[in-house]
């Protein structure tokens, strides 16, 4: 090769100008940007951003979720090159995708950070820009639901978790992965009765009347009936699709700070995202990868292929 077709070849993330279509770079080379996609805050002619939501003082137990999104775009690397699998289409290729980095924060100041959430997600709908984020516990959410409710009215759920995030806290002045869900249907952000939570394994009796596909159905059912079963919940309306990667067996994503056996596997969980296709998904995330608890790095490779999976539903009902 030569050398100027190589210097050609450097730092996607930066030098390219067209917003669509595949990568071909070095993975082991070069800004790690999801999937290759333009670094950048001019969001003039782009259809959907990535950002990374690095906060994870909200953690019941092993913290590390910080460190997700730069571990979330690594992991893409390895996919930049192939049209998502099973689709019928590329969603990189029909669709203008740019990586917006990350939302700045004070560490020191948590109790201020489901606004900063909120306003940062705000300003890129704002900008005419769909959006999917990485977190990040999964306190994270709070403000991103905030965000879309204030555009699309409130919203309904379909949550991949292993526990429910409702359990009960009166303290509007705290932030907590394990009750951010009850907040946000407090708040009116969701319609609980046209919400799904998939995958669920631990025990919390107040369900705040969010329709429960647990774990075991999920093994007994199958994917594609849990899929068609979100489908009849969900109807047309508009949808935030949230994957806490503890949704996943231990097996396969150990890397997360509450994991919990018996979760489903990366087969189901793909199967189930790929037959959702047809949802009104407005937004989404993924959430909870804490690499310094995974050394192969497997867990952040599931989590880049869901976000994968998020891009390709939310182009799914735009292709006309």
């Amino acid at each position: 090769m030569a050398l100027e077709d190589a210097q050609e070849q450097i730092d996607h993330a930066f030098t390219r100008e067209d917003l669509k279509g595949p990568s071909f770079e070095n993975v082991f080379a070069g800004a790690p940007s999801f999937l290759r996609r333009k670094y950048t805050k001019d969001l003039r002619n782009v259809a959907v951003a990535v950002t990374g939501l690095p906060f994870d003082q909200a953690v019941t137990s092993r913290p590390g979720t910080r460190l997700g999104p730069r571990a979330i775009r690594e992991a893409s690397l390895l996919q930049p090159c192939d049209a998502p699998y099973g689709w019928g289409y590329d969603v990189l290729s029909e669709f203008a995708i740019a990586d917006y980095g990350d939302m700045a924060f004070d560490y020191a100041a948590p109790w201020e950070i489901v606004e900063r959430i909120t306003d940062h997600v705000a300003g890129i709908l704002s900008m005419g820009a769909g959006c999917i984020a990485l977190g990040g516990d999964h306190s994270v959410t709070h403000g991103c639901l905030r965000a879309y409710a204030a555009k699309h009215g409130p919203l309904c759920v379909v949550q991949f978790d292993a526990h429910t995030d409702t359990w009960e806290d009166d303290d509007p002045k705290r932030v907590d992965h394990g009750t951010f869900m009850r907040k946000a249907v407090d708040e009116g952000l969701v319609v609980a009765e046209h919400s799904v939570q998939i995958g669920i394994r631990t025990d919390n009796p107040d369900t705040m009347g969010f329709n429960i596909l647990d774990a075991r159905q999920m093994h007994r059912q199958g994917p594609e009936a849990i899929a068609a079963r979100v489908k009849e919940i969900v109807g047309d309306r508009p949808v935030y699709l949230t994957f806490d990667i503890d949704a996943l067996d231990p097996a396969f994503a150990p890397g997360t700070g509450t994991p919990v056996w018996g979760g489903l596997t990366s087969h189901q969980a793909a199967v189930a995202l790929r037959e959702l296709a047809g949802i009104n998904m407005v937004g989404g995330d993924v959430v909870e990868v804490s690499p310094p608890f995974d050394t192969t790095g497997a867990t952040a490779v599931m989590a880049a292929h869901v976000a994968t999976e998020l891009l390709c539903l939310w182009g799914w009902t735009r292709r006309g």
